[in-house]
């Protein structure tokens, strides 16, 4: 396919791109928003923490297949193309979403509804291993010089979108609707809207265009090439996923288990705490291409020291003064605050993964550093209910974000090692 690489052409591209990366990770983050409805649904028990180990377990099961998919898919797209494969990527996430948003619950078929919805949560898992990977590489291949921290910034942005969207409309149903039918039937609408969209999305991201560097490129690696090019580089997908742990961490606590935490911990109303992810969620929107942006000119290693020192310092001082007397303003405060930490690092930190893999297994490199980073961010609902009820601190889940922001800080020095900004590749 003939490439059009001028300011419009790229600029189509972007939206072509990012809106099918909108739409996976909708569908993939709207079970851990609605945990509570789903819990009860799927996983009904006497005792309501097991429920939502249950159903947490399950949210995670998803990211044990992402490393599986960042291989297999990765390997595929960095072989036949960045647009083919993400084509296929988003047929196997509508296939998952389909089959959680039509599953009868387990008081009309017992163990299979369960069951069926593990099925669907690990093949939403499978394709969103790559998902991510092949849209921050595409966009890094059609960045402009100088211009590549702004760029693939827009990869997370278009997360924070889909974030707000579900937020948005979760806030409308509990509106909208009464309690008991919101928790009967009201929480599938999300799940209907997404699969009522992925036709749209499916024709937007046919008409993406190759991008011109992977075009040029004469060498197009076998699959056993790709595999032991990995093998060889493991160290630096390694210091990859260590670096990205701050990033997918601090994500899944801030957005995903928001709603959890504000209802089931500080005992806010769901109506607030959906309220809250929104903000978040346009927070995110706005400093993820500002500090992008700013990687570009003081380089990401800049940017990358200074966020991880300071959600070392600050984050579970916060937490601990929002559960001493929980409110919405003091929690809208705190998630603000966790929200601006997470942006400022991630702007920096999608496209430094980008650059520091080689180029000819970037997709595959970056998917399965992001993947490995995933398995333990996208369970922290799981980790931080369990760590609230062992240790009877509520404010313990910020333990989890100092620690991966320490993983973040030791990476940096690793992959920055010997160099003073860290622009372009390390």
């Amino acid at each position: 396919m003939q490439t059009d690489m001028s300011s419009t052409g790229r600029l189509k591209n972007i939206l072509r791109v990012t809106s099918g990366n909108f739409l996976e990770m909708y569908d993939f983050f709207l079970f851990g928003l609605y945990a509570i409805y789903i819990s009860s649904t799927f996983f009904p028990s006497t005792d309501e923490y097991v429920s939502m180990m249950a159903t947490f377990a399950t949210f995670g099961a998803g990211f044990l297949m992402r490393p599986l998919g960042a291989i297999i898919l990765g390997a595929y797209v960095d072989r036949i193309g960045r647009r083919r494969g993400l084509i296929v990527t988003l047929a196997i996430m509508a296939c998952g979403t389909i089959l959680i948003a039509f599953v009868p619950g387990y008081a009309s078929i017992g163990i299979i509804a369960p069951i069926l919805v593990l099925i669907g949560r690990l093949l939403q898992g499978f394709s969103a291993g790559v998902e991510l990977g092949g849209v921050s590489v595409y966009l890094s291949e059609i960045a402009t010089p100088g211009n590549k921290g702004f760029y693939v910034s827009w990869q997370s942005a278009s997360q924070q979108v889909a974030i707000i969207f579900a937020a948005a409309l979760g806030y409308g149903i509990n509106q909208w609707l009464v309690p008991a039918d919101v928790a009967a039937w009201g929480w599938r609408i999300p799940f209907f809207v997404g699969c009522m969209i992925i036709p749209v999305i499916f024709v937007i991201r046919s008409s993406l265009q190759e991008s011109a560097e992977f075009a040029a490129r004469k060498h197009r690696p076998a699959l056993q090439e790709i595999f032991q090019s990995i093998i060889h580089n493991l160290p630096t997908v390694l210091a990859g996923a260590m670096l990205v742990l701050m990033t997918t961490v601090s994500f899944y606590m801030i957005t995903v288990y928001t709603p959890t935490f504000g209802k089931k911990v500080l005992n806010l109303t769901v109506t607030h705490s959906l309220i809250v992810t929104v903000c978040v969620g346009l927070s995110n929107f706005f400093w993820l291409p500002v500090m992008g942006a700013l990687s570009d000119r003081v380089g990401r290693k800049a940017l990358l020291v200074t966020f991880t020192v300071l959600t070392m310092l600050t984050t579970y001082p916060l937490l601990r003064w929002l559960i001493i007397e929980p409110d919405f303003e003091k929690m809208l405060i705190v998630e603000l605050w966790l929200s601006f930490l997470y942006a400022s690092y991630n702007g920096a930190m999608v496209a430094a993964l980008t650059e520091v893999m080689p180029v000819n297994v970037r997709t595959v490199g970056f998917s399965l550093a992001y993947s490995i980073a995933t398995m333990v961010g996208g369970s922290v609902p799981l980790i931080a209910t369990t760590l609230i009820h062992y240790t009877n601190d509520k404010a313990s889940p910020g333990y989890c974000m100092s620690f991966a922001a320490l993983c973040g800080l030791v990476a940096t020095l690793l992959l920055y090692r010997g160099k003073a900004h860290g622009n372009g590749r390390p």
